[in-house]
């Protein structure tokens, strides 16, 4: 079975345990030999077979250097639309990356098929499905993270997928919670006319302003061809009035200057800062930038202070048949926030009126993961998705690289695609995971393992999470590698049409509204096919 990591209050914790220190002082030896600790080592961007260089090498064939100026974490570039193959790492048997909590292209890949389109595969973001659908993890007591590793094998030879799922405590009720002061930008351009935009964020944010408590504080500002704050940061305690007179008058306007939204909305969510608050900008968008500055980096460089010195983080909530995907994701990356995306009023009351009001609060600042898989059990491994949050081995334990920011009732989840030794056994992994503790900035860490033995026998015969994790990457793969830089799919991917039979008998197991949306998702994929 898998293990779960005991906590590490400060400092660097009790990582790797038996098995990591059984090998740690190779991979010292390794690194002080050659330097090869590099950025990116596990974040191979394409599905490919055993023999694609897409593959992380496990240490017995060789690989591509990266550039050796390659982007580093700090600028978290969206590389995820590079070919991998280009930057494969040298074999040192670590993954590292920044924690992801976002779902936005899950849920526009959905709508994209509802309309009877296939997404964009630059579009598909495979930990962004995954990381769609609830897990049954351990949870902690208190802040930090649980760590669950476990993992079954494919049919293709010695490939097996081993699952690393982090688990924050469970979201306390609203009266728990310290309180929020909420910025709300939204977008009142032309396009968000289209039924499904404004309209659902009207609705949306009127029945939040009810759920909120009385010590909670909103602002709202609007944007078009120009910004404008509608309501400064106000007090819900006897003004609920005010806040649905504010809400009511959003009606759309002219072009969109996103840039001009997100600036101004930061400066009011600084005026109306509160101490013991949490102080969040949210974004409603349909991201279509097409007035004044467009491009990420810029906008939010403008904004840095505001980020950097009052920790104000960002939520995107994307809008719209069409929609500007990947702007809104570098634009949450860089604000230290996460992406949503809503298609219809049950989502959106979902996720405004039941999920921001829950999660309000952080657990955890600059979180990242690494995973040591070992050399006399794995041959050589693969990271499914998170291809813009590689973090380079080397700055795991540095503090200022960023990280992600994850709030109470998360569960993050990693797939990895492994191919083990023939007859290996023994110690196959060891995962970590650090951040920083929100208020204090104390570093902490929690470790979990795996050994082959607790493998399960078949990825489509173990736990219901596990197989709602494969057939969510499965489908995120044969997605994107529709996309010609891309190589195919992940070991033991099965043809759409079983995935779809295997989705459908899955949902009628668990009997999970979300796992019978994925199965119809896969249908419709398969008939667009």
């Amino acid at each position: 079975m898998e293990r779960h990591g005991a906590h590490a209050d400060q400092g660097h914790g009790r990582r790797g345990r038996r098995g990591g220190r059984r090998w740690g002082g190779a991979l010292l030896a390794l690194t002080a030999a050659g330097g090869l600790l590099l950025a990116g080592c596990s974040q191979g961007d394409s599905g490919g077979k055993a023999q694609d260089s897409s593959y992380d090498r496990g240490g017995d064939r060789p690989a591509p250097h990266p550039a050796p100026d390659g982007p580093r974490d700090t600028d978290r570039q969206r590389e995820g639309e590079q070919d991998s193959r280009d930057i494969a790492p040298e074999p040192d048997h670590l993954s590292t990356f920044a924690l992801d909590v976002d779902t936005a292209s899950y849920g526009y890949a959905r709508r994209t098929l509802a309309d009877g389109r296939l997404p964009d595969p630059s579009t598909v973001r495979p930990e962004e499905f995954v990381n769609s659908f609830r897990q049954d993890y351990e949870r902690p007591d208190g802040d930090g993270f649980t760590v669950t590793v476990d993992g079954a094998r494919t049919p293709e030879k010695d490939w097996s997928l081993v699952r690393v799922g982090l688990a924050t405590r469970a979201a306390e009720d609203s009266g728990e919670r310290p309180p929020a002061s909420l910025t709300f930008v939204v977008d009142i351009s032309g396009s968000m006319a289209e039924p499904g935009r404004l309209d659902l964020a009207r609705s949306a944010l009127a029945t939040l302003t009810d759920r909120l408590r009385d010590d909670d504080a909103v602002a709202v500002v609007t944007f078009s061809d120009e910004a404008e704050t509608v309501l400064p940061m106000t007090r819900l305690g006897g003004h609920r009035d005010r806040i649905h007179d504010a809400v009511d008058s959003l009606r759309p306007a002219q072009s969109t200057n996103l840039g001009a939204g997100v600036e101004t909305g930061y400066e009011t969510a600084v005026e109306g800062l509160r101490k013991g608050a949490t102080n969040r900008v949210v974004l409603v968008s349909d991201a279509l930038a097409n007035t004044g500055e467009t491009d990420a980096d810029a906008i939010l460089e403008r904004v840095s202070a505001s980020r950097r010195e009052h920790g104000i983080t960002l939520f995107g909530v994307g809008v719209g048949s069409d929609y500007g995907d990947a702007l809104m994701e570098r634009l949450a990356d860089r604000g230290d926030g996460h992406t949503v995306y809503v298609s219809d009023e049950e989502e959106a009351r979902e996720v405004f009126c039941e999920d921001l009001p829950r999660n309000i609060d952080l657990t955890a600042r600059d979180a990242k993961a690494q995973v040591a898989f070992d050399p006399e059990t794995v041959a050589e491994f693969r990271l499914v998705g998170y291809d813009n949050r590689r973090v380079a081995d080397e700055d795991f334990r540095d503090d200022r690289v960023d990280g992600g920011e994850v709030g109470p009732g998360h569960a993050v989840t990693a797939l990895y695609a492994v191919r083990t030794r023939p007859g290996a056994e023994g110690h196959l992994a060891t995962a970590t995971v650090r951040w920083l503790d929100p208020d204090s900035r104390a570093p902490h860490e929690e470790t979990g393992d795996l050994e082959t033995d607790a493998l399960g026998a078949s990825v489509w015969r173990s736990g219901d999470g596990l197989t709602v994790t494969a057939t969510a990457a499965y489908f995120a793969e044969a997605l994107r590698s529709r996309h010609p830089d891309r190589a195919g799919a992940l070991p033991g991917a099965p043809a759409l049409g079983t995935l779809a039979e295997r989705a459908a008998d899955l949902a009628a197991r668990t009997e999970d509204d979300a796992v019978r949306d994925l199965a119809e998702a896969i249908r419709t994929a398969d008939r667009l096919t």
